[in-house]
């Protein structure tokens, strides 16, 4: 292969995973879950096969599907976007990021204030729309920082963009990601600027992620290393800390990382895409929007279409995910801890039923395989069985 292109449907679980009780996930599955919309319509993942995934008997078998499909298994401690991606890149964590039910410690919060100059408020899990609605006014009139966690390893900082500009708020992202180590190493800090009067604050497209490194080699660096091509899209660069990437391309929601998608696959590039369509996640999953989620895999599903029409011989394109956001459950508004698809669609590829793999890293350690380089990861390839 010359050119990989590898999609991330931000959140788009397949169904609770073994250990799914553990993470208190039990009975979870968003594509089920988004299925029940009526604006819910994938003819052509259907086509590709994705009802043929195990488990998923509830979308209809498809005869003659034209892709490869699995089911993946995350053997990584999280349930989260950052290990979920580094595992797909070849990464295992065995261990979780930490997290803080109760909030960041006194000393963090102390060394964060000393540094930024600025107050903080509320310090504890929170949904981040309704974070800003609790505290925005305080925040404007006091100057002082929104900071909130939720379930997963995450420092969150909001402020209005009226306050503090997205670019200063972007600094002291960067001085929380230096005091955060150690044993605070969280997954993210993440910056999230909001607009708006009291009573109307809302959410800006201007979130940025500093992340950490990822904690080996993934398979973005062996394409690196041997000369080939990474381009990033969405928050990919985000992720990985710019870790392996040759270009970044920053998007803001799916159509635009869509459109850019498009536009990269006229380019003459020699190496793997990377793409992240965060909406799923971000917009839908989060807020518990199902009808929200299914309209926009219904863009997704429109979309793809066209982009398979102009595959060229040597494309091959790999659509996951990298764990779950089931936007009809209502215990917690966090992520969930699910299987993920795995579709794989190219012109060489044949059409073969892959069961469940025991791990994300499968994907790194096939796309290794098709560009020809190499890794070192708990993933096995199954190029050898789609060929």
């Amino acid at each position: 292969m010359k050119r990989v292109f590898l999609i991330v449907l931000d959140s788009a679980g397949i169904g609770e995973a073994p250990d799914a009780e553990k993470f208190g996930d039990a009975g979870t599955h968003t594509f089920k879950a988004i299925s029940t919309s009526p604006y819910f319509k994938i003819n052509n993942l259907k086509k590709a096969g994705i009802g043929n995934i195990e488990g998923q008997d509830f979308l209809g078998k498809e005869e003659k599907p034209y892709a490869a499909v699995a089911r993946l298994q995350e053997r990584s401690m999280g349930k989260d976007t950052t290990i979920g991606h580094w595992e797909i890149a070849g990464v295992y964590s065995p261990e979780p990021l930490p997290t803080y039910p109760n909030g960041f410690p006194k000393e963090v919060l102390d060394e964060f204030s000393k540094a930024t100059g600025r107050g903080v408020l509320c310090n504890l899990p929170y949904s981040g729309t309704e974070v800003i609605n609790d505290y925005g006014d305080e925040h404007v009139k006091t100057g002082s920082l929104i900071v909130y966690t939720s379930a997963d390893s995450v420092f969150q900082i909001a402020a209005h963009e009226s306050i503090v500009p997205c670019e200063t708020l972007y600094e002291y992202c960067r001085m929380a990601r230096k005091i955060l180590t150690g044993k605070h190493a969280v997954g993210r800090v993440i910056a999230r600027p909001f607009i708006g009067e009291s009573g109307n604050y809302k959410r800006t497209a201007n979130r940025h992620d500093f992340s950490l490194e990822p904690r080996s080699k993934t398979v973005l660096d062996s394409i690196k290393d041997s000369g080939k091509d990474v381009i990033a899209v969405g928050k990919i660069t985000d992720i990985f800390a710019g870790v392996g990437i040759t270009k970044t391309i920053f998007t803001h929601g799916n159509t635009e990382g869509m459109a850019v998608t498009s536009d990269i696959q006229k380019e003459d590039f020699n190496g793997l895409c990377f793409v992240n369509l965060v909406d799923y996640d971000m917009l839908y999953g989060h807020r518990r929007d199902v009808e929200g989620y299914a309209k926009a895999m219904t863009e997704f599903d429109e979309w793809l279409g066209g982009f398979v029409d102009k595959m060229l011989d040597d494309d091959a394109l790999i659509i996951t995910a990298d764990h779950g956001c089931d936007p009809s459950y209502t215990k917690t508004t966090d992520h969930t801890r699910e299987y993920t698809p795995m579709i794989l669609i190219g012109k060489k590829i044949k059409p073969v039923n892959l069961g469940t793999r025991s791990t994300f890293a499968d994907i790194a350690a096939t796309v290794a395989d098709m560009l020809d380089v190499k890794i070192d990861t708990i993933g096995k390839s199954f190029l050898e069985e789609v060929l």
